[in-house]
């Protein structure tokens, strides 16, 4: 397993399992049925968020950037070429934390189609080679602590096995 630490100024650091996508081709202002050509691969991955900070931050009106942007925060697994897996469009999305099951869902449940996805991001930004989109997470987003191995399973990739260590100093 791989790990990250824990960081620091937090007591509530949250996991999200989500599926990554990889561009493999620039563009920009990429329209759904032309996204998929942009795609290079998929992967496990992990969002994790300072929860606390991030609540903190939606309060006061501020940018929640010191609860999404923490070193480590974004671990992802192997990253499987399109050639090698199916369209991603369904199958089994999984987080288990020190084996008990958190999070279970379907890709097919996700709130808008990779294609989509792809082509409103490319009307903000140019995407290019090498970037890398997380999706979105199922229900049952939870809490860590130092010590705790979480594991994400999709369908048809690599899982992503990671335990979380002590915290910065």
């Amino acid at each position: 397993a791989g790990t990250i630490a824990y960081p620091p100024e937090t007591d509530d650091y949250q996991f999200e399992a989500e599926l990554v996508v990889a561009i493999g081709r620039s563009g920009r202002n990429i329209q759904p049925a032309d996204a998929r050509a942009h795609i290079y691969g998929y992967a496990c991955g992990l969002d994790m968020t300072r929860r606390d900070l991030q609540a903190e931050a939606k309060k006061k009106g501020r940018p929640w950037d010191v609860a999404k942007n923490v070193e480590q925060s974004a671990p992802i697994g192997l990253i499987h070429p399109v050639a090698d897996v199916p369209a991603m469009d369904t199958g089994a999305i999984t987080l288990t934390q020190n084996g008990d099951v958190k999070q279970s869902g379907d890709l097919s449940d996700m709130i808008w189609p990779i294609p989509d996805v792809i082509a409103y991001i490319s009307r903000f930004y140019a995407l290019d080679t090498g970037d890398l989109i997380y999706t979105g997470t199922p229900e049952g987003v939870g809490s860590v602590r130092p010590g705790d191995r979480l594991l994400v399973r999709i369908a048809g990739l690599s899982d992503l096995d990671v335990v979380i260590t002590g915290p910065v100093t």
